[in-house]
């Protein structure tokens, strides 16, 4: 598919368009933990404490792309960055890095970071990219009280 870059629009999504993300994130490959980070009352509640740093590139009421930010007061993050495969290499996810990065910049953060699994190599490609370099000093842990998280 093709797509005119005048017919995409990247703006902050509303909270009645977040039952779309699920759909684009199964459609895009993405994970999906509906029991626990990914469910609704999450996204609402992450979402209402920060409006801006939910992003969505829509092409009339489609969700063609999504991304949503965190800011830890040190850094910006870029998390689950997704794409609609019939709408990529269209510049649509560097579009909405592009809007995450501006939004963190608001906030006063000049340090951007994305954690990205290990065999996703196409993200890997996208993100050096467009600017983004491979920290090979850092080693990421984490502790769950959930699988689900």
């Amino acid at each position: 598919m093709s797509r005119d870059e005048d017919d995409i629009s990247l703006r902050p999504m509303l909270e009645s368009e977040l039952d779309k993300l699920p759909v684009l994130w199964t459609e895009a490959g993405l994970p999906y933990r509906p029991q626990g980070r990914d469910s609704m009352p999450n996204l609402n509640a992450q979402q209402k404490a920060a409006p801006d740093l939910f992003i969505g590139a829509f092409s009339e009421d489609r969700l063609l792309g999504a991304v949503i930010a965190s800011d830890d007061g040190r850094k910006g993050w870029i998390n689950r960055l997704a794409v609609h495969p019939s709408a990529r290499n269209a510049g649509i996810g560097k579009g909405l890095v592009q809007a995450c990065e501006d939004a963190l910049r608001r906030r006063g953060r000049e340090l951007f970071a994305v954690l990205i699994e290990r065999d996703n190599e196409e993200s890997m490609e996208f993100f050096e990219k467009i600017g983004y370099k491979f920290e090979e000093d850092i080693l990421y842990y984490t502790k769950r009280e959930r699988e689900s998280f």
